[in-house]
């Protein structure tokens, strides 16, 4: 049987980065990450816009708002390191009409409480930074930035390597008992045993602590996020990302535009409730997926609290008109013509047994396991961080 120090669940962003940090800090401790697809980076690692987050939405002290500094101050230093393409570009966040535009001094408010570089725009000056963006004003956000996250996923699985720690693919666990002084893996292919044991499952999380024997505070409900991409004639219309005034009724941002680092402008996204956990396009079905989310009491909680919502986001969904309406607040000139459809992502949103949305980071520790219950965006931003702070949790017992 296989032995390692620390095993690693989840070959995400988020895995890589905590066992890269082992790695560093414990040199001669055996580590493994174990992920079930054939690849790393599949799920929301691979399927992300690939910006890098300032953290001036984040409650202040949250450790949303100190590991998404901490994380993209690392990231950037790794992408120097390693050579991985970066731009720092900033982004504007619109308010639209002089309702947000209360709301956005409030946000920038708590974009200086972050430390966030920004400043407050008139309507000409987003206009000098967006030609094509309209509002009655804007916060432009200097540090936004943005990057292929899939690219660091390969170099630090690379660093990973190099250090002489292992990666596994094609294996998923199915079973973890903790017994005296280790963990027993029982997985897809094989039986393993740690020390102790990391559960980086994003999409799977929950499940994975299940099977752990633990009883999760939350269940991950799957979002997808559907998005249109800007025809090369349209591009011009964006110059870097223009972003909307977070509504605080609805718990998702809207939609928006981001150029990434490979030159696409993306726009979008929705949220709609995926049918499966993997469930990036509108037909994929599992039904064992959608069954716990229905019977979920959190999840239809949820769902009557923001009917209403839910029932626009699913008309976007199926009416390519009515995402451009949705656009068009940001960017009037926009039309139907203009877009082609792009990939889709699937969120792993948190939902709690009362309805709420898991909104900040959260981990939960056993004596041998740390379970990441929560890590949605900007855990990409902040891997580098968050996998210290899972490190630290572990650092006196190893």
């Amino acid at each position: 049987m296989r032995s390692y120090d620390v095993l690693i669940i989840g070959g995400g962003i988020v895995g890589l980065a905590t066992a890269y940090e082992l790695s560093g800090r414990f040199p001669g401790k055996r580590v493994a990450v174990v992920e079930k697809e054939a690849g790393l980076a599949r799920h929301q690692t691979g399927h992300n816009s690939g910006v890098l987050h300032s953290g001036i939405y984040y409650k202040p002290g949250s450790m949303k708002a100190a590991t998404c500094l901490a994380g993209r101050e690392a990231m950037i230093a790794f992408c120097e390191r390693e050579g991985v393409t970066y731009k720092i570009c900033g982004k504007v966040i619109v308010a639209v009409d002089e309702a947000e535009q209360n709301r956005l001094e409030d946000l920038y408010r708590r974009g200086t409480e972050n430390r966030v570089p920004c400043q407050l725009l008139s309507s000409a000056q987003l206009k000098e930074r967006e030609p094509h963006a309209a509002g009655v004003g804007a916060i432009l956000v200097h540090d936004t930035g943005i990057v292929d996250f899939r690219q660091i996923c390969a170099r630090l699985a690379a660093l990973i390597q190099e250090s002489g720690h292992e990666i596994i693919t094609g294996m998923k666990v199915e079973q973890l008992i903790e017994q005296q002084g280790r963990v027993v893996i029982r997985t897809s292919v094989k039986e393993m045993e740690a020390r102790f044991v990391v559960n980086c499952a994003g999409l799977y999380s929950d499940r994975v602590a299940s099977c752990a024997g633990s009883k999760p505070t939350a269940k991950i409900v799957p979002f997808r996020g559907e998005y249109y991409s800007l025809k090369p004639e349209a591009k011009h219309l964006c110059w870097n990302l223009i972003y909307p005034m977070p509504d605080p009724q609805f718990p998702f941002l809207g939609v928006h535009f981001t150029r990434t680092i490979d030159d696409i402008v993306e726009c979008g996204p929705n949220a709609v409730l995926a049918l499966s956990r993997e469930g990036y396009r509108k037909t994929d079905l599992n039904a064992r997926d959608l069954a716990e989310t229905i019977t979920y009491p959190g999840f239809l909680r949820l769902a009557r609290r923001h009917f209403l919502m839910g029932l626009g986001e699913m008309w976007r969904s199926w009416n390519k008109g009515a995402f451009v309406q949705a656009l068009q607040r940001l960017m009037p000139e926009i039309s139907v013509e203009h877009l082609e459809t792009a990939p889709a992502g699937v969120r792993a949103q948190a939902i709690t047994p009362d309805g709420k949305l898991l909104d900040d980071f959260a981990l939960a520790e056993t004596r041998r396991v740390v379970h990441v219950v929560n890590a949605p965006s900007p855990a990409a931003t902040a891997s580098l961080s968050i996998g210290k702070s899972i490190v630290d949790k572990l650092a006196e017992r190893l």
